[in-house]
């Protein structure tokens, strides 16, 4: 799909660029700044990964093809004057080239990443959901989500398949690192079925309360587990 179109009124610069800056669509942590020219934008919008134009090298850039360490769109919202770019997005791991989450990490007057204190998974995970969820009832363009929500629960379904299946080869490889970017994978296509469906985070929460202490049944063995 292209979507060269919806960015047809972007203001690059005398070089055909725009600034890129690249946030943790998680937890908000700024993960990079780089630049895009009008192909590289388009590809990070209509492929769901993303993609730079390389100053130095003079040529484009799949963040991530050389390290594995890709980022995965969510979305590309552009500022007022429409000069700059924000994308929202799901990294595969560390994204700076040192090897640091950040490529601020160890900027001057910052806390190291490694000494921020932990986020709080519930209440990251409901701003997460309210965001998929807002995306649904007011699609933007170039949104990753509206995509996926757009290519029905077929796409998502195996989307989520493909996510679960990396899931347990992260596990197997012992990497909690690796692990952990997969499971985030797994829970944002979740939600964005969820969201699909009509289900909430709160339906979940009512179900999870309604099992608690109550035996559940093996589906292999048959035999009642508390």
């Amino acid at each position: 799909m292209s979507n060269i179109a919806e960015t047809d009124d972007v203001r690059f610069d005398d070089r055909g660029l725009i600034p890129a800056v690249v946030q943790d669509a998680v937890d908000g942590t700024v993960l990079m700044l780089g630049f895009m020219n009008r192909e590289a934008l388009g590809l990070t919008i209509s492929s769901g990964s993303v993609w730079f134009w390389s100053r130095s090298r003079r040529e484009l850039w799949h963040k991530g093809a050389t390290s594995g360490n890709f980022l995965r769109t969510v979305e590309a919202r552009f500022d007022c004057d429409r000069d700059a770019v924000l994308v929202r997005a799901i990294p595969d791991g560390p994204t700076c080239h040192t090897g640091a989450r950040s490529c601020f990490s160890e900027s001057q007057g910052t806390i190291p990443a490694a000494e921020e204190p932990a986020p709080r998974g519930g209440e990251i995970l409901g701003t997460l959901f309210d965001t998929i969820d807002g995306r649904r009832e007011k699609p933007e363009p170039g949104s990753y989500t509206n995509h996926l929500l757009s290519q029905g629960v077929d796409r998502i379904g195996r989307k989520i398949g493909e996510e679960a299946a990396e899931v347990i080869i992260a596990a197997k490889n012992a990497d909690p690192s690796e692990l952990t970017a997969e499971v985030a994978d797994l829970f944002y296509h979740a939600f964005v079925l969820m969201s699909a469906q009509g289900v909430t985070l709160d339906d979940v929460g009512v179900e999870l309360r309604r099992r608690e202490g109550a035996p559940r049944r093996h589906k292999d063995t048959g035999t009642e587990q508390s």
